[in-house]
């Protein structure tokens, strides 16, 4: 089938309700340009994480997040997309190009994974268990199309050998202002659509309960999910066979699809790669995961309690400041 024009209209909100995907300490580190018959995708580099993420590596993780939330609201809209990825060979931020046909029909799935996109958030506090193998088994399977990407639940008798490489990468950083500077610039006070917001963060004592995750600035307030006296998140891995900047990408799309199954089928997560970041800490977990892959991201997902309160979401840019329109004809 050839390619069709969608509305406008459509492609604009199916792109806000994509730019809730989840970056690193929600840098958006994407642009957007709207043709007569594609949208196209680019990474922008005024918005990368120098100080963590100095390849940027994770910024390209975080822009095949967004694409595979946007496909996915897309099919939930009644549209099919083809992606091209990395369709301009002479420029390394053009990532993906994407079509549309319209489809036959929209299936629940579709839409519940759409649902979940307003639905999931990080959750930087302590998780009981995951409660049901099915529930833990759904999100996995998200992972099994993506052929480029390879996911691992960790043991939980290795759990402890992951805590001593996050301690050890946030030792190694003690020193390092750049890391500190930009940590305490996307933490400040005053984000207003993007960086991290205090309502995202947790207490010392909170953070204590945690044994694998990355330290940031700690806030003052009332203590939560006290009766939970240690993280019990199972632990996963996402790596892939080589460093190309097209498996990056789709580790990317893996990590969006993974954290959407895991949110349809009732479960918390939070996205975890400061390990990663620092070559020592990206061995330890080689070593755990044992397959010879390349590890780029960190995965805590388990239970909240039920009346857990839910922060508020994260703040993101307007669309207007991340989409571009030149279409010659209107639609």
């Amino acid at each position: 089938m050839t390619a069709t024009q969608v509305r406008t209209e459509l492609i604009t909100e199916a792109l806000r309700l994509a730019c809730r995907a989840p970056s690193l300490h929600n840098s958006q580190p994407w642009r957007w340009v709207l043709t007569d018959d594609s949208v196209e995708l680019f990474a922008d580099p005024e918005r990368f994480v120098r100080g963590a993420d100095a390849t940027g590596r994770e910024a390209l993780i975080s822009c095949g997040a967004v694409l595979h939330h946007f496909r996915t609201a897309m099919a939930a809209a009644g549209w099919d997309t083809a992606v091209t990825r990395f369709p301009t060979a002479d420029d390394p931020l053009h990532l993906a190009s994407v079509q549309f046909t319209a489809a036959r029909s929209v299936t629940e799935e579709q839409r519940g994974r759409a649902d979940a996109i307003l639905l999931r958030h990080t959750d930087r506090l302590p998780f009981v268990a995951p409660p049901d193998p099915e529930a833990l088994m759904h999100a996995l399977s998200a992972v099994a199309e993506n052929h480029a990407v390879r996911l691992d639940v960790l043991s939980e008798d290795v759990h402890e050998f992951l805590a001593e490489a996050s301690h050890l990468t946030e030792a190694l950083r003690r020193y390092d202002a750049e890391y500190h500077t930009e940590l305490s610039w996307w933490t400040a006070d005053f984000v207003s659509d993007d960086g991290i917001p205090r309502t995202s963060l947790v207490t010392a004592t909170e953070s204590d309960r945690v044994q694998i995750g990355r330290n940031f600035p700690v806030v003052a307030r009332t203590e939560r999910r006290a009766e939970i006296l240690d993280d019990r998140a199972a632990v996963l891995v996402l790596s892939t066979l080589d460093e190309s900047r097209e498996s990056i990408l789709r580790c990317g799309e893996a990590l969006s699809a993974l954290l959407l199954n895991a949110t349809e089928a009732g479960l918390s997560s939070c996205t975890l790669t400061h390990i990663t970041e620092m070559a020592q800490g990206r061995e330890v977990v080689a070593a755990l995961v044992g397959t010879g892959t390349l590890p780029h991201v960190i995965v805590r997902l388990g239970q909240a309690p039920a009346l857990a309160e839910t922060p508020p979401p994260t703040p993101r840019r307007p669309i207007e400041h991340v989409l571009r329109i030149e279409r010659s004809r209107p639609c």
